[in-house]
Order: structure tokens, then C-alpha cells, then sequence
């Protein structure tokens, strides 16, 4: 039987794939892309050639390697850990091989060089000049015993962000807590209950099963009046991966962290940077960290009087309402939801039965299409997928297919926690001339349908989709025909959040609410004083909200800027960032760094703060939309135009301001968040 990694198809065959596909398959692909480049480097052509063949070359390995990352992610397995580890190895040695290589090197910088550069399309002209960048971040210019310490660092940094992931997801999956005493989860909303009592019914177990997926996590913190329930779930849930981790410290990332940020700091210096954060700056619209540390510093200014104040309404309500002298950190998140019924009269939980999340998508799909002029439509044909719960659509234009996704939306076990988009295919232009359709991965970690009920979905969980499918729309919008800055490739790591928090906006609109807010049972749309109250809540606690990620953003930044000056400590920093930006009370035990997947596991290490760099991009752009009309089909053919469709092709702070007519302004997002 053929190797399905080797598949030619438009869509990888996920029902065949298994792990002993994946090192035959990547070794093979490995040694056929170092034969294929010494040819290509061999012949004479034109730029447009050469481009068009390393394209080629990469893309086939980015083809067979994608879904296995995703299987690594949506559906784990110890048969797939074993090969992905040693196979990711390879890739790792393979990448470096290709950045270091001297002859590839002055292949496209003699392009850069050449009189016919100015020939070329913006999209190709930004590809090499990206690649002559990369190259030197690389370790092109190194000596020998440097290339080869580089080589060992980025290796072992690979690993070590696979084994801290690994860690949470089985950290995460080992603790559960079986419950047969209802009267110990008053005040649970039916659908937390119905879906702990299916959890456990799947494990041939009577009452209730809870877990630290966060669809479990959340409704207990939230909700449940037993508090001594709650502490005991808030302190597994935020010791995870720690040597504090109540069902032990096997999983403990605290050495991990430590040597990352170690091997972070050597590559760095190896390439002469000053600091991790130096080093990844160079890749940013931010130019230099003390342009990001007086970004976040100023929303801090700006926000932290705020929080207290909020924190200091809270504690009042709790001590006069329940007579709780002090709160802890277990108590926050249930008493913050008290007050909101007290002060809007409404929750998460009322609003869940107005939010079934087949009338959800097909708001979301009609707004993108007032917007954007594209159709989107289920995949006629049977598409094979990872699991029966996946859906596959189409994207359609004028009423030509432009691209596919995939749609991934409920927890379930071997699945990492939380929500993304992955590219599963990227949009170039083929050698017969023919274009080559982007595909993309959204994922989500929802309830699903319990019994006869459908999903059923909180405003929140909502606003999570609407995001994460407009990181999808930056991929599969894209015009440009080069991968390399296709979609999202190439597109700076603090702009990459402008699409997907932009669309969050429609989340927050009457005219698009009214789209998709339908009782599951009865078709009525979502009652006007319960809108009402949705939309005066939007705000609260909004500075307590702003710190918290300010905090998360600091930690990241200033730990990446400072590592190994004297007396630095990953605890130490954190600490320092909470007694600068934080409001709430923090246990003795909390090792919430040991769970911080995003810097020491993803793409976001010294690049945390991207999020709220990208919330100025993003609500500046909707402030057109406000002026203009939320719909206005010309406003969106603009974004859709000069952002969504330009990919990596220009600079950030270019498509902006062609798209806004000005550089960003912070105001509007300051505006949005109540801070003003």
C-alpha cells in the first residue's frame, strides 16, 4: 500500500494516515527535496523560475507534514508521540541545514541584487527580501562551531516545546473528579450537569464526572456554591504541569522552562543579539523592546486604577452580599458572575439557549458574506477527516470554490485545550499555471450536543469562533500566489491578530446578533431588553480584563528581556508583573507559568504582547466600519482588499494605513474597552 503521506490528493487522507507512515515518508520527502535543490541550484532561470521551484520543493514537505502535526494536536496517541518527536528532530536539522546554506544564501541575494528585482511582484520582491532576513537570523554568517551549536539549539528547543505541551495536555487529562451527590453542585447550570453526567455515563459510571478541559473547568469555577469544590478544582487546574500538580510532579515543566529560556538566550547571543526579545523583534512591526515595554506600560497606566477600583466594587459586593471577608482566588470568577446578575440581570448560561451553534455558524458565514461578497457551503462530496465530528466547507467567490476548511469545534480526550487555526494547505501558483487552493484547520474546544440537545454555545465561547474564523479568512482569502507571504505566512506576528479580533466586533453588534441569536427550541430571536443587557455588560470588569492579559504580556516580554541577569527568576518575574499590574489574589500554589503554552510551547515567546499590539490595529479598523456602516459592502471590499487578501505581500503598518487613510490610532481600542 502507498504511503498516504506521500498522497497527491487536495486534502490530506486523514482515515489512512497512522504513525508508521510518518518517518518513511518525511525521510523520503527529506532526501528527495536536497536532491531536487542541488539541481535547482545548478540551472540558470529567471527569479520568477527559482521561486516558483524552491516553492514547489518546500511546499511538499509542509503537505506531508501538516496533518501529522494536527493528528499531534486533535488526536493524540502514544503510537504518534513515539515517531513525532524523532521525525520533528529531523525537520529541525533539515530547516537549519537550509538556512546555513551558503550557496542557496547567495542564490536569493543575488536576486535581491540583481537589475531585474524591480521587475518582479510586490509579492516576490517581499519573499526574497524576508528570506535574505531569514538567512541571517539563521546563522548564515556563523563560523563552523557556532553553525553547529545553532543547529543543536534549535533542535533541542523543538523538543523541548513538544515535551512541554505534552506535558500540559497529560496533566490536563489526568485528574477527574467523580461527583454522585448532586446537592454538592447547586447552582451548576443544566448544561454543565448534563454534560458531567454524559462524561460519565461514557465511562460506565453513575453521577457526574468533571475533568480540567475547560468546558469542565469553567462552569464549576463560575457557578458551583460548593466552594470547597471549587478550590479543589482551581488549585489542579492551576498547578497543572508543576511540581505542585496534585496528581504528581512527573509532568513537571518548571526545568523545561528554565531551559528554554536558557538555549533562548545562547541562540540570541549566538546571532548578536542583546536578548531573546531583541532577537524576536526582529521579525515584528515593533522595532525595539522598549517601544513594546512603553506600549504595554501605557495601557497599564491606563488601566490598572481601573481594575482596582473594579476589584474593590467586587470584594464590597462579596462581603455584603455573602458576607465573605476575603476573597480568594477560587471566589473571583463566582462572585464576578453574581455581580453581573445582580448589576445586568443576565449571564452566560441565560443567554446559551439563543446561541445553538449550527444558528451561530450560519450567522457567521452570512455576515462574512454581506461583508466579503463569498458564499461559504458545506463540502458536497465525503471528505475524510480525523473524526466523525468534523465538518468541511468550501469558500466560494463568484461561484468559483477559492478555498476549503476544516471545523473541529468539541473537547474531547487526546485533543489539546483551547482554540487555533492551522494551515493545512497554503495558496500558490503551480507550475502549470493552475492555482492551488488554500485549505485551513479551525479548532475550537466546545460542549458538544448532549442527548437530543444541540450544541449550545455562551456569548464568549461565540466571540471565540467569530475570532478564530477570521484568522482562517487571512488564510483563505489571500490573492497572493507566492507561499511564503500567502495567507499568513509572512505576516508579522503582532499584526497576524488584527483579522481575527476584528471580526469579533460583529459579536457586539444588534444587526449581526439578530443574525444568529435563536432559541434552539422555539426560532425566537433573542429578546430585546436581553440584548439590551448583553451589550451594556460588554464592559465589565473590562480593566480587570485588560490586566490580566497585561500581565500575561509583561511576564512574557520582561522575562525573555532579562533572562540571566542577576537575581532573574521565572517566579521572580512573574511576581514583579503582578505587583506592578495585577488585582486579584494569588495563591501560595499557583504555577500558572508551568500551563503558559503559548511562549514556551507555540509562537508567542517575547511576542505575547502581540495580542493587545494587534487590538489597536483591530478595533481602529472597525472604528471605519462604525462611521460607515457595519456592513458597508465598500468598507469591506477595502478590508477585505488591503488586509485579508495582501497576506505577508507588504509591511503591516502599509496595509493599514491604506486601508484606514492614517497610522493606528490607540484611542479607539481605549474607547471599545471602556477606558477612555
Amino acid at each position: 500500500m502507498s504511503n498516504p503521506l506521500l498522497s497527491s490528493a487536495e486534502l490530506p487522507p486523514f482515515q489512512s494516515i497512522t504513525a508508521k507512515h510518518v518517518a518513511p515518508a518525511i525521510d523520503k520527502i527529506l532526501a528527495d527535496n536536497r536532491v531536487a535543490l542541488q539541481e535547482l541550484l545548478a540551472k540558470s532561470g529567471s527569479s520568477h523560475d527559482f521561486i516558483s521551484a524552491y516553492e514547489s520543493i518546500t511546499d511538499r514537505l509542509n503537505k506531508a507534514w501538516s496533518p501529522v502535526s494536527h493528528l499531534h494536536s486533535v488526536a493524540d496517541s502514544e503510537a504518534l508521540r513515539e515517531v513525532y518527536l524523532p521525525t520533528q528532530a529531523k525537520l529541525s536539522a533539515y530547516y537549519t541545514e537550509l538556512g546555513q546554506n551558503q550557496t542557496l544564501y547567495k542564490k536569493v541575494k543575488g536576486l535581491v541584487d540583481d537589475a531585474s528585482f524591480d521587475s518582479l511582484s510586490q509579492a516576490e520582491k517581499k519573499l526574497l527580501e524576508n528570506s535574505v532576513r531569514d538567512f541571517h537570523l539563521s546563522g548564515v554568517d556563523l563560523d563552523g562551531d557556532k553553525k553547529q551549536r545553532y543547529g543543536e539549539i534549535v533542535q533541542r528547543l523543538s523538543e523541548l516545546g513538544t515535551h512541554f505541551g505534552n506535558n500540559v495536555l497529560d496533566a490536563t487529562q489526568a485528574w477527574e473528579k467523580h461527583i454522585s451527590d448532586a446537592s454538592q453542585l447547586v447552582g451548576l447550570p443544566d448544561s454543565a450537569l448534563a454534560a458531567a453526567r454524559q462524561a460519565a455515563e461514557q465511562k460506565d459510571q453513575e453521577g457526574y464526572l468533571f475533568n480540567l478541559e475547560y468546558p469542565s473547568f469553567f462552569p464549576v469555577i463560575t457557578y458551583c456554591d460548593n466552594r470547597a469544590f471549587r478550590q479543589e478544582i482551581y488549585q489542579a487546574y492551576i498547578t497543572r504541569a508543576s511540581d505542585l500538580f496534585v496528581e504528581g510532579d512527573k509532568w513537571d515543566n518548571q526545568g523545561i522552562m528554565n531551559e528554554i529560556l536558557d538555549l533562548r538566550l545562547e541562540l540570541a547571543n549566538l546571532l548578536g543579539f542583546e536578548s531573546y526579545a531583541h532577537y524576536s523583534l526582529a521579525t515584528k512591526m515593533a522595532d525595539k523592546p522598549e517601544e513594546v515595554s512603553a506600549f504595554l506600560n501605557e495601557l497599564a497606566e491606563r488601566s490598572v486604577s481601573v481594575a482596582r477600583e473594579e476589584f474593590q466594587s467586587l470584594s464590597d459586593f462579596a462581603r455584603d452580599a455573602y458576607q465573605v471577608e476575603e476573597l480568594a482566588p477560587w471566589d473571583v470568577a463566582y462572585y464576578s458572575e453574581k455581580l453581573r446578575q445582580q448589576e445586568y440581570d443576565l449571564s452566560q448560561e441565560a443567554l446559551r439557549p439563543y446561541f445553538p451553534l449550527n444558528d451561530v455558524l450560519a450567522g457567521l458565514f452570512e455576515i462574512v458574506s454581506r461583508l466579503y461578497g463569498i458564499e461559504v457551503k458545506p463540502e458536497e462530496e465525503k471528505v475524510e477527516a480525523w473524526h466523525p465530528d468534523v465538518k468541511v466547507f468550501g469558500i466560494y467567490e463568484g461561484g468559483q470554490k477559492i478555498a476549503r476548511f476544516y471545523l473541529d469545534l468539541y473537547a474531547r480526550a487526546n485533543k489539546k485545550g483551547g482554540a487555533w487555526m492551522g494551515e493545512c494547505r497554503v495558496r500558490r501558483r503551480l507550475s502549470d499555471n493552475s492555482i492551488q487552493l488554500p485549505v485551513a484547520y479551525m479548532v475550537c474546544n466546545f460542549n458538544g450536543p448532549v442527548g437530543d440537545q444541540p450544541a449550545l454555545l455562551t456569548h464568549n465561547e461565540v466571540t471565540t469562533l467569530f475570532h478564530e474564523f477570521g484568522h482562517g479568512l487571512h488564510h483563505m482569502l489571500t490573492q497572493v500566489d507566492c507561499a511564503g507571504v500567502s495567507g499568513i505566512n509572512g505576516v508579522p506576528w503582532d499584526a497576524v491578530e488584527l483579522p481575527s479580533q476584528f471580526l469579533e466586533n460583529w459579536c457586539w453588534h444588534p444587526e449581526a446578533i439578530n443574525l444568529f441569536a435563536k432559541h434552539y427550541q422555539t426560532g425566537e430571536a433573542l429578546p430585546q431588553p436581553m440584548l439590551e443587557k448583553l451589550l451594556a455588560a460588554k464592559n465589565f470588569q473590562s480593566g480587570m480584563q485588560m490586566v490580566r492579559q497585561l500581565e500575561f504580556a509583561l511576564f512574557d516580554f520582561v522575562l525573555h528581556s532579562t533572562w540571566k541577569q542577576p537575581g532573574v527568576s521565572v517566579q521572580g518575574v512573574l511576581d514583579e508583573v503582578r505587583q506592578k499590574v495585577s488585582v486579584l489574589p494569588i495563591a501560595d500554589f499557583n504555577r500558572f507559568q508551568c500551563g503558559f503554552s503559548h511562549i514556551f510551547a507555540g509562537g508567542y515567546a517575547a511576542g505575547y504582547y502581540s495580542y493587545k499590539w494587534a487590538e489597536v490595529l483591530s478595533a481602529d479598523a472597525f472604528s471605519r466600519f462604525e462611521e460607515e456602516g457595519i456592513f458597508n459592502t465598500q468598507t469591506g471590499a477595502d478590508f477585505k482588499q488591503y488586509i485579508l487578501e495582501k497576506g505577508g505581500s507588504e509591511t503591516p503598518q502599509v496595509l493599514f494605513e491604506a486601508f484606514r487613510g492614517r497610522a493606528p490610532d490607540v484611542s479607539a481600542l481605549l474607547r471599545h474597552s471602556g477606558l477612555a
